[in-house]
This record gives C-alpha cells, structure tokens and sequence, in this order.
C-alpha cells in the first residue's frame, strides 16, 4: 500500500539507501567530512549533517579527527565505527584450522592456528571448530558472543540435498550425517559453509585480480587441484555443491581413472596436481626434491624452475604448462570466461613465467582464449574469502536502517 513505512520510495527506505550509501562510501575511502559525504552521495549538507547525526547515534559511526592542514576552517571528519559488528572465517584443512576475526570494516583483528594432525581427528570437530574460533576470538579480545557471522571454508562442498560433505574423502571426521546440526548447537551465531577454492574465488573478486569481473575462473593447486567458477558476478556452485572439482576430470595423457570418489582423485589431478611434479622432476634427472608435504614441495620446484636456466627446470615448467592448459582447455572451452586466475601456490610459484607458458599452451589447445593472470591475494586466500564473504552478509544485516 503506497505510503505504507518500509514500501519502496518512502522516507524509510530512502533514508536506508542514503545511509548505506554513505557508510560503503566511509568503508572504501576511509574518513570523510560531512561536506565530502554530501558531495558523493549528491545529498545537501543539511541532509548529509542529519544522516551523520543518525549514523552515529546507532553506533555505525564514528567522529573521528579533523581536516587539519588543509586550507579553509578544519571540518570533522567520521569513519566506520569498527566495533558496530565482528565476523569470523575459518580455513579448514586436514592438517589444521586456521581461525580469524575481522571488525565490520575488514579490518583483522584476531586469528589462531589449531593443528589437526592425522587421519582420525584427535577430537570431534565440533570442539575443533569451537576451540579454533575461540582461539580467534580470544586473540581479538573479544566473546564468542561478540561475532555475528561465521563462514567455514571446507575443501569439497556440504551437499545442500542432504547436508553431507563431498568430494574430500581426506578430511577425517567432516563427514558425519548429523555434523552441521551440531555445528549449529554449539555454536551460537549463524553460519555458512563454502567451498574453499569458491572462497579463494570470493577473495580475487573483492580484493584482488579478479576485481570488477563478472565472469572469471579461477583454477586451484595446492593440497588438491580444484576450481570456482563466477558466472554473472556469482559464484556456480552445482546441484550437489561440486561444480569446479576439476581435480575428477578425466584427461589425456594418464591412465583413465574410475571410481574417483573412492580414488578421491581424477585424471587431472593425476596429471596436474602438485604431487606430480616431484615426480615429474625426478623424471627429468632433476636432483635435490623438497622433503615435506607435497603441496609445499610442488610449489617450491614450481619457484625454482622460474628463475633457472638450465635445460631440465625449464623443461619441467613447459611440460607443466602443457598439463595445466589440457584440463583448463575443457573448463574454458564450455564456459568462454573472460578471464581465468591462476592460484594456490603451486601455481602461483611459478609466476609470470609460468603463466605466459599456460596462456601460449591454452591458446594451442583451446578455441576460447581468455586471459590468465596470476592471482594476487597470496597470504591465506581461503581465509580472507571466508571474512569477505561473512562481512558482506554482516554488513547486510548491520547496516540496514529501515527496520
């Protein structure tokens, strides 16, 4: 009913809209005069001076300094209030959980690292979850109370049909048929699960390479070879949570590989993945393989045969390029992205060098031609995307003055 408070074009709702406007102007250039707000958001200074005024005293905002040094009177400037609301993310892997908290204005304020060593959880994983989010929390000192979002980055995906996790067979414990329930018990503000390559994805759309692109792929190597795929500006995640498990794609130049949830492994994965490069290093009579985790031995070759000019390290890069591009060739030759971000740190390894050879070996294999690029949120990408991801739903929720 026209008029009605809360109905579109009511003062309510412009108010709202006005002052969202406002605080996401506040969060992206920092502090700003009353004059500066008016002129962004085209509001006169009594209207700017008002929604200031209200801003503030629902604790959104805060008065903060002055314009000193400039020319003319000093105008007070306001910013985000960062204590207005706190969200949490958690980066989950088999071998531990890293925890942080950020204020509303994205700001880190706490984090904590629980190691999850082993292939049977040494405690269920709802005290894992808890203790590493307290961890967090703690560090930022604050309560648990104090979050208002909390977004698990998982690899694989929890199945929306039937709330069971997918496609990572190696995360002992995750898979529980009553897990989210408990999760939900013991944990006393809302939370999502995500995929943690979508997260990955999440983070170069919001602050990295990825920013002001609407249809991008990123593909994914570290502890597994995945993808995320944003159509539209969205993420696509598929009927069961699994579109992007690239690492099952069956490609040329390996053996084809069957029952790949059991093998939890693919062709690509076989030809791609970061345990196959020290194979392929030793192949090449390449010596002195990194020790450790496959992830991290991968990833260091990677980095040394970028920067050497010797025969063997260079050929191990182009036949690494060559594997990449023959899975990627199927991603974008079904998809036509425009752009493709290369990340996870047995890619990101390699660099510029090891990028321009996927990009000529892609343009060989591939009618599509996208552009790769590397990807440019380096430290903890799945973590920095769980924090985006709960801060945008905070900042939704937070920063909705109509009610």
């Amino acid at each position: 009913m026209a008029g009605t408070a809360g109905t579109p074009g009511t003062p309510r709702v412009l108010r709202a809209m006005n002052d969202r406007a406002a605080l996401d102007l506040l969060l992206e250039h920092g502090p700003l005069s009353r004059t500066r707000i008016g002129k962004l958001t085209g509001l006169s200074k009594p209207t700017a001076s008002q929604l200031l005024a209200r801003l503030e005293a629902a604790g959104l905002v805060l008065a903060t300094g002055t314009t000193e040094g400039r020319p003319g009177p000093n105008a007070q400037l306001y910013e985000v209030n960062p204590a207005a609301a706190y969200a949490a993310g958690l980066d989950v892997t088999p071998e531990r959980i890293i925890a942080a908290v950020a204020d509303i204005t994205g700001r880190t304020v706490g984090s904590y690292e629980l190691a999850t060593p082993g292939r049977r959880p040494a405690q269920p994983v709802v005290r894992q979850v808890t203790d590493a989010l307290d961890g967090a929390v703690k560090a930022a000192g604050l309560a648990r109370a104090d979050v208002h979002r909390l977004v698990i980055g998982t690899p694989g995906a929890f199945d929306p049909n039937t709330g069971r996790l997918r496609y990572a067979s190696h995360l002992p414990g995750w898979h529980a048929p009553n897990l989210l329930d408990e999760l939900a018990a013991a944990l006393p503000v809302p939370v999502e699960y995500e995929n943690d390559v979508n997260l990955a994805a999440v983070a170069e759309q919001r602050l990295g390479a990825a920013r002001g692109h609407e249809d991008f792929v990123l593909l994914w190597n570290e502890g597994g070879l995945g993808a995320a795929l944003v159509l539209g500006g969205r993420l696509h995640r598929g009927w069961t949570g699994g579109a992007g498990e690239v690492g099952f794609l069956p490609v040329p130049g390996v053996p084809l590989v069957r029952q790949v949830t059991k093998a939890n492994s693919g062709g690509y994965q076989e030809l791609a993945g970061s345990q196959a490069i020290p194979e392929l290093a030793r192949g090449l009579g390449i010596e002195d393989i990194p020790a450790g985790p496959y992830a991290e031995a991968g990833a260091a070759l990677v980095a040394r045969a970028a920067e050497s000019d010797d025969e063997p390290h260079r050929q191990l890069l182009r036949t690494y390029a060559t594997r990449l591009a023959t899975g990627l060739a199927s991603l974008v030759s079904v998809l036509d992205p425009e752009l493709v971000v290369l990340s996870g740190s047995s890619l990101t390894s390699g660099g510029e060098v090891l990028r321009a050879l996927v990009q000529a070996e892609l343009e060989e294999l591939a009618a599509s031609r996208p552009r790769l690029v590397v990807g440019d949120v380096h430290e903890h990408p799945v973590l920095q995307g769980a924090l985006e991801s709960a801060l945008a739903a905070t900042r939704d929720e937070v920063f909705d003055t109509s009610r």
